[in-house]
């Protein structure tokens, strides 16, 4: 049975008022290896059934992965009696109107290990290359595509094809003392530079063999794409409405309501997310498998567009299901799967901001971020392969890991640099969190909390 199939077969099912079926179906491509030698290599496939019934406002969600045809009547019939069963759901509006992608009848195609036919020998010349240099390397390269099928009882019949690539690669000293990481985000690995990730690797390896010890303190701190990503993702999944208005975040305006519409910075920086972005395309629909406060099922198949968060320095949006919507008076504004940030036109590049600094960090990584304080967004966490020391434009050598101590709010307002964006991969959000771009950003005065012993 195709998905379409599927979806057509679990409609016809359900004696509920309405319902939602949506089918994904997924396929993964990876290889990974250690000390210059690839150690694995595989292909795996996956399907999940979500059906979500609908009687009056109440809601039953019942979802499976490889469900055979002979399974799902009884899925089908579990979500109606849930759905009988449900107390009224106060997320609850009229489905989505139908409207019909032109190629939901197009099979969904897997991807394979082919996606490395050009990567992988290109990789094997790294290997070679590092070995004869004295470095080891580690890493992994992943490959997924999947493919979302949604259906309702409103004739809505949407599809995405998703593409996600990412590709790690982390480099030894011999004696394992020094370490430098870089990632990169793909949709297919033609656009790889492996050539220029391992000179990036090389040079910050040899940055390293010189050590300088620091203590805490506040630093002027050059911050990469990537490290700009893992904290302005934190920044944007904290954006809920719900919680905002319900006095929770960052967000929340003191005496009552959300920050919409105030100032967050002087800068005239803006956050977004647009599902056409180029090389971070994503969902330009709603796929909600599960109500929750920053998502809703009724908004399945909802459309999205371009969306700023934050536009000229001012918070403009949060993430808004249509009933938090109705509840803050604000536009529905749901969350969607890329996130860009851009500064005024010209930025320079990473290598030009520490060219110009005369004495601060270059922070390449962060790792183990957490929350301490959702009402100002305070986060701690660790840096990871690689804090270096620039002097009069020149990085002079390596130094101590630190914890640190920053709300992204904050370093929004702080910031005295913006640089030119470019796609990355985010280091500690990259399981959950692929499509960003990202500039540079200079801080004046980035809070190194205490010195961490970690290497």
């Amino acid at each position: 049975m195709t998905p379409q199939e599927t979806v057509e077969r679990a409609l016809e099912l359900s004696k509920a008022d309405d319902c939602v079926v949506i089918v994904d179906e997924g396929s993964t491509a990876n290889l990974r290896f250690a000390g210059n030698t690839l150690t694995t290599n595989g292909v795996s496939r996956s399907s999940r059934l979500t059906v979500i019934s609908v009687t009056g406002q109440g809601v039953g969600v019942v979802s499976r992965s490889a469900v055979r045809p002979d399974q799902l009547a009884d899925i089908v019939t579990a979500a109606d009696l849930a759905s009988h069963e449900a107390p009224p759901s106060e997320d609850a509006r009229a489905l989505v109107p139908g409207s019909r992608s032109s190629d939901w009848d197009r099979p969904a195609e897997p991807t394979s290990i082919g996606v490395f036919r050009s990567f992988a020998p290109a990789l094997g010349e790294v290997f070679a290359e590092a070995e004869s240099a004295g470095r080891k390397m580690y890493g992994f390269a992943e490959h997924l595509l999947t493919t979302t099928f949604t259906g309702s009882s409103t004739g809505l019949r949407v599809r995405h094809d998703q593409p996600t690539g990412r590709f790690e690669l982390n480099a030894k000293s011999p004696d394992m003392s020094r370490s430098a990481w870089a990632g990169v985000a793909t949709r297919d690995f033609t656009d790889v530079d492996l050539t220029a990730l391992n000179a990036t690797l090389a040079r910050r390896l040899d940055w390293a063999k010189r050590r300088v010890d620091l203590p805490p303190g506040r630093y002027e701190t050059v911050i990469p794409p990537s490290s700009v990503a893992d904290l302005m993702i934190y920044l944007y999944w904290s954006a809920g409405a719900r919680d905002a208005a319900d006095g929770r975040t960052v967000f929340s305006r003191e005496g009552g309501g959300t920050r919409v519409g105030e100032s967050l910075t002087s800068t005239p920086v803006r956050l977004y997310s647009d599902p056409a972005a180029s090389g971070v395309e994503c969902a330009p629909f709603v796929v909600a498998h599960a109500s929750a406060r920053e998502q809703s099922v009724f908004d399945n198949g909802l459309p999205l567009t371009s969306t700023d968060w934050i536009r000229d320095g001012t918070l403009t949006s949060l993430i808004q299901t249509r009933h938090s919507a109705e509840l803050t008076g604000l536009p529905a504004t749901p969350q969607i799967d890329n996130l860009i940030m851009s500064g005024p036109g010209g930025g320079r590049t990473l290598e030009e901001m520490v060219a110009a600094t005369e004495r601060g960090l270059l922070l390449t990584c962060l790792w183990y971020i957490r929350e301490v304080d959702p009402q100002s967004l305070l986060l701690t966490g660790l840096t990871r392969d690689g804090v270096y020391l620039v002097e009069h434009g020149e990085i002079v050598g390596e130094v101590n890991n630190f914890r640190f101590n920053e709300s992204p709010v904050d370093l929004l307002g702080r910031m005295t640099e913006i640089g030119a964006e470019q796609q990355t991969l985010p280091r500690e959000w990259n399981d959950y969190f692929t499509r960003a771009i990202m500039p540079a950003i200079r801080i004046p005065d980035f809070n190194m909390s205490t010195v961490s012993q970690a290497n």
